[in-house]
């Protein structure tokens, strides 16, 4: 879009966060990055006077320090380029919503949406989020994946992880990170990952931005 065609009219912005960041050996780096993006145009396809913007593609990823190819900018820097998006995104958008594809950005959201609140310009918020799921790079994230990048997969290198309840691992990996817990970086079993699952999950993804978006 141009600027005259962004002008034209009043929008919803809705802002896409990922991650640069290992998903084992079977994801590629730019894993949550996709899934935010393609859940945010899949739910601007399907609603009136929504735009999507550029995706922040590298997040606050410290958990995964020690794998190769992992970036990271930190909850701070985060936090502070949400709120200054949020700021300088003038009268043509009457509102911002952030879907946010990694879990190690949440706190980075939840201190930007604060400060925005306080500001007077309140933002909107999901998080990419599946009840019972396995927690990074498992069959739930594989399946996401093998529906809308399938190519990107390869799942003969899929391994598991540690499958261990979140609940015991949490203090190891606060304390080391997500290399205390699983030497592969894998946090559940991707191999019982499937696309028709994967559908499934994105459509049920989908239907709840939608949602958030409605006036």
């Amino acid at each position: 879009m141009t600027s005259p065609d962004v002008g034209a009219a009043v929008h919803t912005l809705v802002l896409p966060l990922g991650s640069t960041e290992q998903h084992g050996a079977h994801l590629p780096l730019d894993t949550d990055t996709r899934i935010a993006v393609a859940v945010a145009q899949a739910a601007a396809a399907r609603m009136a006077a929504v735009v999507v913007a550029p995706a922040i593609s590298i997040g606050a990823s410290g958990e995964h320090q020690g794998f190769a190819g992992t970036l990271s900018i930190g909850t701070d820097v985060l936090a502070s380029a949400i709120v200054e998006i949020v700021r300088t995104a003038g009268s043509e958008f009457s509102r911002v919503v952030v879907v946010n594809g990694h879990g190690g950005n949440v706190s980075a959201v939840a201190r930007a949406a604060a400060l925005c609140a306080d500001e007077g310009r309140p933002i909107g918020v999901w998080h990419a989020r599946l009840a019972g799921a396995d927690a990074h790079a498992g069959a739930a994230e594989t399946s996401v994946m093998l529906a809308i990048a399938s190519s990107a997969v390869r799942m003969d290198l899929a391994r598991a992880g540690s499958t261990a309840a979140m609940a015991e691992i949490i203090d190891d990996l606060r304390s080391g990170g997500v290399k205390a817990v699983a030497a592969n970086g894998v946090l559940g079993d991707p191999t019982t990952a499937t696309a028709e699952h994967g559908h499934e999950i994105f459509e049920q993804w989908v239907a709840e931005v939608c949602a958030l978006l409605q006036p």
